[in-house]
């Protein structure tokens, strides 16, 4: 009997570990899509609960997103302390956190300066044994990658899609992705995709968006090479499916992971491009660790009620 009641007993625990992360992960990703549709305080309080389940295992990207909520609900005091739990738990990314536009009504507030410091304090105690000259190149590439498309949103409102200035946006984006896309290919060819004991995380994606919005051949060419870096850790294998999926969409093959979008010619409404085997692609998308595709829908405005049958 004691043999068998040690057994209840471990598979008991072990099933409300599994019950505690699944609320994590459920609480965590409702956070995610009240962000989505803008309800802010809703995701911050949502993040909130999320982050209080027992067994809760929220990374730097969680608790930054928290703080992003917050500050866009108005709760300058929470979203200062979810950044200062997300520089704790190794939060790296100083350029995205002065261009972020959900930080915005907090740069005016005495407590940003410090965090920042603090931040930039972290961050150059992890790079310490980094190659700072390709960290510092590659920060610079992010910022100007980056840097349009942060505008985009808000000129869209201002303005309308269809104006001046949004044309004149993508003139910009197109320009920057041009400079940036010559000084990426050439540290690929002349270096390989750099490694995060190299250049952390930031830096890894950096290639990764500068060659993500480049053209079809080139994001052939380098696929291999991504691979490999997601094989051996140096690149995320959601960012990886991105690429494959653009990929596909630019041969004029369905698409894997459900992550690319078009608008649709006849009614000018935005729809996910064709997806292979759609009737398990949230099961492919998860075990990568990517959202289920209803969630992803709704980053775009979007409804997604599964594959037509």
């Amino acid at each position: 009997m004691k043999k068998a009641t040690t057994l209840l007993a471990a598979l008991l625990l072990s099933s409300s570990l599994t019950f505690a992360q699944s609320e994590f992960r459920k609480l965590n990703q409702q956070a995610a899509d009240a962000y989505a549709a803008k309800s802010y305080k809703s995701s911050g309080e949502l993040y909130d609960q999320a982050f209080k389940q027992a067994k809760a295992q929220p990374t730097s990207t969680d608790l930054y997103n928290a703080a992003c909520s917050w500050a866009l609900a108005g709760d300058a005091t929470k979203a200062f302390q979810y950044l200062d739990k997300a520089t704790t738990a190794g939060w790296e990314n100083v350029a995205h956190v002065k261009q972020d536009t959900d930080l915005t009504t907090l740069h005016a507030d005495k407590r940003w300066q410090p965090m920042l410091a603090k931040l930039e304090a972290a961050v150059a105690k992890v790079e310490a044994n980094y190659n700072k000259p390709l960290k510092q190149q590659l920060d610079s590439i992010y910022a100007s990658d980056q840097g349009g498309r942060l505008k985009y949103e808000a000129i869209e409102k201002q303005y309308g899609m269809k104006s001046p200035e949004m044309t004149a946006l993508w003139k910009e984006i197109e320009a920057t992705d041009a400079r940036n896309l010559q000084r990426i290919t050439k540290l690929l060819d002349t270096h390989g995709w750099p490694k995060k004991s190299e250049v952390g995380n930031t830096g890894t994606t950096t290639v990764f968006l500068v060659i993500q919005h480049s053209d079809l051949a080139t994001q052939q060419k380098y696929f291999p090479m991504a691979k490999q870096a997601a094989e051996r850790g140096d690149l995320s294998k959601s960012a990886l499916a991105l690429l494959q999926d653009r990929i596909l969409i630019g041969q004029g093959k369905p698409q894997i992971y459900g992550s690319q979008l078009h608008t649709d010619a006849a009614t000018g409404k935005t729809v996910f491009s064709p997806i292979e085997d759609e009737a398990h692609v949230d099961e492919r998308r998860a075990a990568i660790g990517m959202e289920p595709l209803a969630s992803y829908a709704k980053r775009f405005g979007l409804e997604y009620k599964g594959p037509v049958k």
